[in-house]
């Protein structure tokens, strides 16, 4: 598999919402620096997801969580601006799936949104939880709340909705620019993650299952 030009991509500034950035000098920042040196070294995505001996399994999923976070970004920032209300009046997945939105706060019933407007809560409400340093501690001092592998879940759950959106409405897109090795190297990445540690449900992976098949047989 082809990583060359992999993380070059994933670099670039043009994002769906800001890029969150690790503070170095901090575990988390180490953590992240070594993972994207084995993703550059080509090493398999198989391994490369696994917990490195010795670290701390929270810690690791804080890292994966907000880096996958900012690719998705730029991956949905890639085609934004043809995705729109006309486009795309629901968040689906062709004609099988449909997600609707709530956050239990302004959203407290699901509703039927158009896919941007959906995809914008979306990342406000992700960023909004990464940024919040009681369920995302920046220091050691301060632990991880005990609910934070299930808050992971979580956003790995919805973000992944991106994923579907863009995989099934916007490819032809995505292939015009020559980015499809690089999504398709984030989406298996993200998939192996996500399975390493039985952060998704089969339920949830559904909409890409065939796809996943045949991208994943490696």
């Amino acid at each position: 598999m082809a990583l060359n030009g992999f993380l070059e991509f994933f670099q670039r500034e043009k994002t769906f919402r800001p890029k969150k950035r690790f503070t170095q000098g901090t575990i988390r920042y180490s953590l992240h620096k070594q993972a994207n040196a084995s993703l550059q070294s080509g090493i398999n995505l198989k391994e490369v997801v696994k917990l490195p001996a010795g670290e701390n399994m929270n810690d690791w999923l804080a890292v994966h969580v907000v880096d996958f976070f900012n690719r998705i970004n730029l991956i949905y920032g890639t085609i934004s601006e043809y995705c729109n209300e006309t486009t795309c009046p629901t968040m689906s997945g062709g004609a099988k799936y449909e997600y609707l939105w709530a956050d239990g706060e302004t959203y407290k019933k699901p509703i039927q949104l158009p896919a941007p407007r959906y995809i914008e809560l979306l990342m406000d409400w992700v960023e909004n939880q990464i940024n919040n340093e009681t369920l995302f501690p920046v220091s050691t001092d301060v632990p991880f709340p005990k609910t934070f592998p299930s808050l992971c879940k979580k956003i790995l759950t919805r973000l992944f909705r991106v994923f579907v959106h863009v995989y099934i409405h916007h490819f032809d897109r995505i292939f015009s620019i020559g980015a499809e090795a690089h999504v398709n190297t984030c989406y298996k990445h993200f998939y192996y993650f996500v399975t390493e540690f039985d952060l998704m449900s089969a339920k949830e992976l559904e909409p890409l299952a065939v796809m996943t098949s045949q991208m994943c047989k490696d």
